[in-house]
Formats: structure tokens, sequence, C-alpha cells
């Protein structure tokens, strides 16, 4: 058996003990995160799907999807555990935004909606009437039916 045999066991060896154990920790941690569900609690499934958590049983999770609709999945299907701003930003759409939520507490909610405005530095005004140009181009066809051609 030469050294360069040798060498190249030892070496797979301990590829394989360092995957086995990175495979260790991520287990570990996925349990730890599940023991860590309470009712209230918002997860999302290993197929995708968001609901908030009911009831904890020792194998079992009842959930609930919707108003109402109710469903028992296995622990082992919840792929992670959301906090509260994540759950509602992702499953209802609400964004946290700083400079609104300063603008309502200081006043109406149309301060609010300006602060955004400005934000996106938009104008929904109307051109006034003497900022319209009338004027044809030279170049293209005339619209109003006196077209040459």
């Amino acid at each position: 058996m030469s050294i360069q045999f040798l060498f190249i066991i030892v070496v797979m060896f301990g590829a394989m003990f360092l995957m086995t154990r990175s495979a260790k920790n991520k287990q570990k941690q996925a349990l730890e995160m599940r023991n860590q569900m309470a009712p209230g609690s918002g997860i999302r499934t290993i197929g995708g799907m968001y609901a908030i958590v009911k009831e904890v049983n020792d194998d079992s999770v009842l959930l609930e999807l919707a108003d109402g609709v109710h469903a028992y999945f296995a622990k082992n299907a919840i792929a992670a555990v959301l906090d509260e701003a994540e759950y509602d930003r992702i499953v209802h759409g609400i964004e946290p935004d700083e400079e609104a939520e300063e603008a309502e507490e200081e006043g109406t909610e149309a301060e609010a909606h300006e602060a955004d405005e400005a934000e996106d530095g938009i104008d929904l005004t109307k051109p006034a009437a003497a900022d319209v140009d009338d004027e044809q181009p030279e170049d293209g066809p005339k619209t109003d039916g006196t077209d040459s051609k």
C-alpha cells in the first residue's frame, strides 16, 4: 500500500466526517426551531403554505390556514417559524414604512400620503393649459386630418 493511497483514504473519511457533522447541526437547529413554536406563531410549511399555529402536540401541530379552516400537520412539515412582522409582510402585504408611520404619528393620514408622494418624487397634478405645446412635429404626419398624403 502506498502513502498516496493512504492519504486519499484519510481525506475521504475527513470529508465524510465534516459533511455528517454539518447535517447533524442543521437537524439540531430545525428541532430547536420547531420546539419554539407556540400558539399564535406564524409558520411556513415545507410545501410553502403559511399558517398560524393554534395548538402544539408531541408530533403534530394544529394550524389555522384561513379563518375557520384548521388542519393537522406533522411537526417535521414545518420549515420555518416566522416572527409577527415577517408573517404580516408576507401574508398580508404589510410593509413597515418608517416615514409614513412618523407622519401618521404627527398628524392625519393625508400627511402620510403627502410624505409618500414626496418620497416617490411623483407629481400627480395636471399640467396647465399654457404648458401643453399644441404644435405639430415638422417631420411627422399631421393629426388634424389635413395630411397631404
